[in-house]
């Protein structure tokens, strides 16, 4: 369901943190963490004006905003742990009404994202009462896609959206892909404002499970795999790591996009008792990476029939589906003289 928070007031506006003060990293920032004592690291973030001003600019329908929001935060969290100048693309393609969402994170810190969908079967299900996050996504895949530059390998994950969420798509694609113990939580909400504003946020949550001794991450086989002795033998036994699992089972939807509460007195709520060390956090921000000059480069690679069914009342128009800017070219720029 989606949450609402009500908050009276004016926004909360930033102040300079004084020495020995603690400063608190706030909206659109990711916070690296790690609990030593359970072995974990992960990161969160709460999505503020950021994404408020993506889901804004396309005025998608409610459920539409809620599920791109959640495709924001979990782009956020894997693509800010990029080490190198690149990106992450988080891209599904499915059947459902939804068939279509697109977050991708460019290092250090540009977040651009928009959505595919049907809107009259979205209003099918919104007036079914039948707008859960399955129904409008259907069958088909999610892709998460690594990409080092032009002269580097990609590197891809595909994982099935047979009946799951995002959430859980994205336990599958670490268990699948990279076999290391991982759990999150996604949240969205719309944040209400006296005299009736709304805004949209969200937040989520990673850890992960990383002992110095690889033989404790090791997981179960999968059902009917030998030695299987379990009921789904998802996550290794260890007690650490299954102490993770049952702190972060407490953690409330509200408690991930609450403003007040915050990435950090989350992360104090959560593992004060074991000791939690949280790092400098990393400001991420809606930019998009389309210019004149990248879709000029692009035009020139079309076809001179495809230029020319490309024109309308004597110009090329092209309209950016992520930010939606739009650019104007000359025809004859792109076609052989005489044509």
């Amino acid at each position: 369901m989606l949450e609402s928070i009500r908050v009276t007031g004016q926004d909360p506006k930033p102040r300079d943190v004084k020495l020995g003060e603690f400063g608190h990293a706030g909206d659109d920032h990711v916070v690296p963490f790690e609990v030593s004592a359970l072995d974990v690291r992960g990161r969160t973030v709460q999505l503020g004006a950021m994404l408020d001003a993506i889901l804004t600019r396309h005025a998608y329908p409610e459920p539409v905003a809620r599920l791109l929001a959640q495709a924001c935060v979990l782009t956020v969290l894997l693509g800010t742990s990029l080490k190198f100048q690149g990106k992450f693309i988080l891209q599904t393609r499915t059947d459902g009404p939804v068939d279509m969402l697109v977050a991708d994170f460019s290092t250090p810190d540009a977040l651009r994202a928009y959505a595919k969908f049907d809107a009259e079967r979205v209003a099918v299900l919104e007036a079914e009462g039948k707008v859960d996050e399955i129904s409008l996504l259907g069958s088909g895949v999610l892709a998460l896609t690594i990409d080092q530059g032009e002269h580097m390998q990609r590197y891809q994950g595909i994982v099935a959206l047979d009946g799951i969420t995002l959430e859980e798509a994205a336990r599958v694609y670490f268990r699948q892909s990279e076999q290391i113990p991982t759990d999150l939580r996604l949240a969205v909400a719309r944040q209400v404002f006296a005299g009736g504003e709304e805004r949209w946020r969200a937040g989520g949550l990673f850890a992960q499970f990383l002992p110095q001794a690889p033989e404790r991450m090791r997981m179960p086989d999968l059902n009917g795999g030998d030695g299987d002795d379990s009921k789904g033998g998802d996550h290794p036994q260890d007690d650490a790591w299954q102490e993770l699992l049952a702190l972060l089972a407490t953690v409330e939807p509200t408690e991930l996009i609450d403003p007040t509460v915050g990435a950090e007195r989350l992360l104090y709520r959560l593992f004060h008792e074991h000791g939690v060390r949280v790092f400098e956090s990393a400001a991420v921000a809606d930019r998009c990476s389309c210019s004149q000059e990248r879709i000029e480069g692009m035009l020139r690679g079309f076809t001179v029939e495809e230029i020319q069914d490309s024109v309308e009342d004597g110009r090329i128009r092209v309209e950016c589906q992520f930010c939606s800017k739009a650019y104007d070219f000359e025809p004859a720029d792109f076609l052989p003289a005489g044509t």
